[in-house]
């Protein structure tokens, strides 16, 4: 099945429709104490917490989702429910994190969100929905339609003379970190930007926003041999927005995306990469790669 442009405009339609309603009840719990757990996923707090929030948002999106879903066919991907490998019998199936950032919601910090990607089965995100509950400010992408900030059509521009570097909170802990940072100085050297700066709060995906906002910036993590870091429903909403918007989304190696990885929901094999320019993007995966020798 091949979904026409109606078609993504609808399936988006919902998408939002779901993440409004997910992050109104997200909202609800902000000033509540709450349950956290622990997942056996993963290799940090950040992919191991979970509360009743994130399992009660996800039952909203499904919910809003079920009648869409039945219609086109799709299969669901969800981070708090067993991938069931719809992902791979369908044309297309939704990538859902209803809090991604649980760690930040937790903390009552600002930089959780709400995720929702239509992926086909070769990998391409076609719909990417990601919405802020803390502001409720909404990010949205149809592929071949434009990305979107609050409806308006939004295209990244660089207006700022320094380079930002976003990064999860678990990165300098990273073996490369002091070296990154020395390399992203000489990077920013080169292309001419007045200096480094760092910011390190939230989620992937709304880390990934705030880079289009906020550019030139980039937001990237290293390749690792062990099963870990952010899935495929932590980028996939995000990589259509890039796309759209005239950013660049690649992995470390500079090449597609694997959104439908068959062997694992994790993104740790090849590392990921979000930045604003195609020169900035191409700095980085030569340093990363050098790095990593």
């Amino acid at each position: 099945m091949q979904l026409t442009e109606f078609n993504l405009e609808e399936l988006c339609g919902a998408a939002t429709s779901a993440a409004l309603k997910a992050g109104t009840l997200i909202s609800s719990y902000a000033d509540k104490e709450l349950e956290v757990k622990n997942k056996l996923v993963g290799d940090s707090i950040a992919s191991q917490v979970v509360t009743e929030v994130d399992i009660k948002a996800q039952e909203i999106i499904l919910q809003m989702l079920a009648k869409v879903t039945k219609k086109y066919d799709l299969g669901t991907l969800g981070e708090e429910s067993v991938d069931n490998h719809e992902r791979f019998e369908k044309d297309y199936f939704w990538a859902i994190d209803p809090i991604d950032g649980t760690l930040a919601f937790i903390n009552k910090q600002h930089g959780y969100s709400v995720s929702i990607a239509l992926v086909s089965r070769d990998g391409e995100p076609v719909v990417g929905v990601i919405l802020d509950p803390t502001t409720m400010t909404l990010y949205s992408a149809i592929k071949g339609q434009g990305a979107f900030f609050n409806g308006r059509r939004f295209q990244v521009e660089e207006e700022n003379e320094y380079l930002t570097f976003h990064h999860g909170v678990n990165f300098p802990k990273h073996r490369f970190f002091e070296s990154t940072l020395k390399e992203l100085e000489k990077v920013s050297c080169d292309l001419n930007y007045s200096g480094l700066k760092t910011q390190f709060q939230g989620g992937a995906a709304l880390i990934a926003c705030w880079v289009l906002e906020n550019a030139p910036a980039c937001y990237f993590s290293y390749p690792k041999k062990h099963e870990g870091g952010g899935s495929i429903w932590d980028y996939a909403a995000s990589a259509c927005i890039y796309q759209e918007a005239g950013g660049w989304v690649s992995d470390l190696l500079g090449n597609p995306l694997d959104l439908n990885r068959l062997d694992s929901t994790f993104m740790n094999h090849r590392g990921i990469l979000f930045a604003t320019n195609e020169k900035l993007a191409r700095k980085i995966i030569e340093f990363a790669g050098d790095l990593s020798k």
